[in-house]
């Protein structure tokens, strides 16, 4: 074998070496990138548990804790299941809970939401089963059968199925909805919308 093509075969096996170690990398980094989002969310669950739990007796201020979503999206499937339903199991009786919704308000008085008027359809459903049932065992568990089939989000048969499972009265689902012709429904929606753009914002500027 000659130089060149010793060189040659050199070459090539520092190069699969390098793409496989790169491989690797791109393996462990997808790996770790959640696992750090869940020990980070569980190290907030333990300090709000702490801070709950040496409050002093008496004491019964619970500690704000907000989540932004959207209905039709699978990001929003998993953070459900492997974030948010998980820490609310342990801590929902010492949060403050809200759960806002991602979109842009528009100049007249509408929103746009990220996958179209079937999503806003779904949040406007979604913020009507909180109000109408506030216990987040409840409007949670309603969501988040929802969720597990967004892309059919807001069709009537999963909307009435998840209902039923979870003791919720579409009918008063679709009231809320549609009441005024539909303005309070998206009067829900804007003012959930314009919450998550304020938060955003006062993000951006600390």
């Amino acid at each position: 074998m000659d130089g060149k093509q010793q060189l040659a075969q050199g070459i090539s096996s520092e190069s699969l070496r390098h793409s496989s170690s790169m491989s690797s990398i791109s393996r462990l980094r997808r790996f770790l990138l959640p696992m750090l989002a869940i020990i980070l969310l569980l190290r907030g669950v333990y300090d709000i548990s702490y801070r709950y739990k040496f409050a002093g007796p008496g004491i019964t201020h619970l500690v704000p804790l907000e989540a932004h979503i959207i209905s039709k999206c699978p990001d929003t499937r998993d953070a459900l299941r492997e974030l948010i339903l998980p820490a609310m199991q342990r801590v929902y009786d010492k949060v403050d809970f809200k759960l806002n919704y991602i979109g842009t308000p528009t100049a007249d008085d509408g929103v746009e939401c990220k996958h179209g008027p079937s999503e806003c359809m779904g949040n406007i459903i979604e913020l009507c089963a909180r109000e109408l049932y506030p216990d987040p065992k409840i409007n949670l568990g309603f969501i988040m059968c929802l969720t597990k089939d967004y892309p059919h989000i807001p069709e009537r048969a999963l909307v009435e199925d998840c209902a039923l499972e979870h003791a919720i009265d579409i009918r008063a689902i679709n009231e809320c909805a549609a009441r005024d012709d539909g303005a309070y429904g998206m009067g829900l929606l804007r003012n959930s919308i314009q919450r998550t753009t304020d938060q955003s914002s006062q993000r951006t500027t600390d």
